[in-house]
């Protein structure tokens, strides 16, 4: 089932009919992709394609989902061009195909896409873990002549769904890119464009890299905040509890919210770095505590204004680069 995509008796746009006229061929021509596939039209998927479609980066967007009740809200949302239920249709022919999942469903969709895999496609990701994404599907879709390179953009929010996305999301947001000695420079060259195109700022690491300092400062906060929130919100807790949780608690525990499915994912698959970074935040805490048992005020002091110095110190960075 599929909502009616673009073009003349509902063909796509780049069907035969279309790519004869002189005035489409001209359009072609200033996009960076003819067709650009996203699978899975959620929060990431939906604002790549809003993105992608309002700066007019590809012919046409077009965007898989699992479930037909969610084609209607892919196309209220406006973030492709026409949205399907059939896999090997949305990613027929596509220049760009984006896998927006989970971590856990991207080497059986990987493997799905196959039959329908455009030789010469690029096939990037948004995961939050690189290492067993990027060894396992650079050799899958190697197979059928396509490229594969890691992408994870810095950039989300605690609420899900295509209803929530966001033509912005990815301005000023760096976007992590893992390519490896096997990756063909001229797709990673026009993937790296097109991130930069969304308003992202790109950045190339090594996977392996890239997971061990994303464990401290993208999936440690998560594990705090939604610890914090299973602490002080449990049921068990005095009555007044959740009255006296302020803005302070909000903020702290705001990505708490997220998908649990997809950080039961992030989790297990960067589990090794991630459980170290516990760690490292546990012996943290427990300086704080071992401060506070002995009534050593200087120590507790230097704790708060440590890190009052560090965060301000990185908010001042952080603006200067946004602002360039």
């Amino acid at each position: 089932m599929r909502a009616s995509p673009p073009g003349a008796a509902g063909k796509p746009l780049n069907c035969d009919l279309a790519i004869h006229e002189p005035r489409f061929i001209r359009y072609l021509l200033r996009v960076q992709f003819r067709k650009i596939s996203i699978v899975g039209v959620g929060l990431l998927g939906g604002s790549i394609g809003l993105a992608a479609r309002q700066r007019k980066l590809a012919g046409e967007v077009a965007g898989y989902v699992r479930r037909a009740a969610s084609l209607k809200d892919c196309e209220a949302a406006g973030a492709v061009d026409y949205a399907t239920t059939d896999l090997l249709t949305a990613v027929s022919n596509a220049d760009l195909i984006i896998l927006c999942t989970p971590l856990a469903q991207m080497r059986s969709l990987s493997k799905q896409i196959l039959p329908a895999l455009k030789r010469g496609a690029i096939v990037t990701d948004v995961g939050s873990v690189k290492t067993t994404v990027v060894c396992e599907l650079e050799s899958i879709i190697a197979k059928s002549g396509g490229h594969f390179i890691g992408s994870h953009p810095m950039a989300g929010a605690e609420k899900t769904g295509v209803a929530a996305a966001r033509k912005n999301l990815f301005e000023n947001a760096v976007c992590v890119l893992t390519p490896t000695k096997k990756s063909n420079s001229a797709a990673t060259k026009k993937l790296e464009q097109f991130w930069k195109s969304l308003g992202a700022l790109v950045l190339k690491l090594d996977a392996v890299q890239h997971d061990l300092i994303v464990s401290r400062s993208s999936h440690l906060p998560h594990v705090a905040a939604a610890a914090l929130a299973n602490l002080v919100l449990n049921p068990a807790s005095p009555k007044m509890q959740a009255a006296l949780c302020a803005t302070g608690f909000r903020d702290t525990t705001r990505i708490a919210s997220g998908s649990p499915e997809m950080w039961r994912d992030i989790a297990l698959a960067n589990r090794k770095n991630v459980s170290q970074s516990v760690d490292a935040f546990v012996a943290e805490l427990k300086k704080f505590q071992t401060a506070l048992k002995k009534s050593d005020g200087n120590a507790v002091e230097k704790f708060f204004a440590t890190a009052k110095q560090r965060r301000d110190n990185w908010c001042a960075k952080s603006i200067s680069v946004s602002s360039e």
